[in-house]
């Protein structure tokens, strides 16, 4: 049985975690409430991670984030989760869409134009608003040709997913999955240096 941490200092059978998110999926409003403590922790845990890459000053906190994200997730209407990986794989999403569309928001007020960057620039060094709408549409025209490879650094770049949580998600093997990240790094790496 793998073990998630629940923030409160002790692990949380993942399997507890599955169960809460398919009795969610069916409507027990229980389970939600139970689930939301257990997950709170790992979902600041990835907006902390988002907002460290966040330009300097921005306005949204990692806390003001999960909540948004709490609010799409609670409006979604009967996904049925698969496991905790997946939750947290649709977490990431969502979470990298607020983020997007807050720093396409930015740029169309200041009128800017979406700076070309490096793949190490807006992995590592500076995701600020330009380079994350850069990524973003660097990734939309990736997932044209090679959908899983775009989803591959989706979940483990955005979503902080480890390889053996992201071939979970994709059913498929770590190897694949390495192979699809070092492709898709790659790939990035060169589309956003045009």
């Amino acid at each position: 049985m793998q073990m998630t941490n629940s923030g409160a200092g002790h692990a949380q059978p993942a399997d507890d975690v599955t169960g809460l998110l398919r009795a969610w999926s069916g409507g027990d409003q229980n389970a939600l409430q139970k689930l939301t403590p257990i997950v709170y922790t790992a979902l600041r845990r990835l907006a902390r991670r988002y907002m460290r890459e966040e330009r300097a000053g921005h306005t949204m906190q990692a806390t003001a984030l999960v909540n948004e994200l709490y609010i799409r997730l609670v409006d979604v209407e009967r996904v049925q989760w698969n496991d905790r990986a997946h939750f947290f794989a649709v977490s990431a999403q969502l979470m990298r869409r607020i983020l997007v569309d807050r720093a396409r928001r930015r740029n169309q007020k200041r009128g800017g134009d979406v700076a070309r960057v490096t793949l190490d620039e807006a992995l590592v060094v500076d995701s600020r608003a330009r380079n994350l709408v850069a990524l973003d549409d660097a990734l939309a025209v990736l997932s044209r040709f090679d959908a899983r490879k775009a989803r591959v650094i989706e979940l483990r770049f955005f979503g902080g997913l480890s390889v053996a949580e992201t071939a979970e998600v994709l059913q498929v093997s770590e190897v694949t999955v390495i192979r699809d990240w070092n492709f898709a790094r790659a790939w990035l790496h060169k589309e956003l240096k045009a």
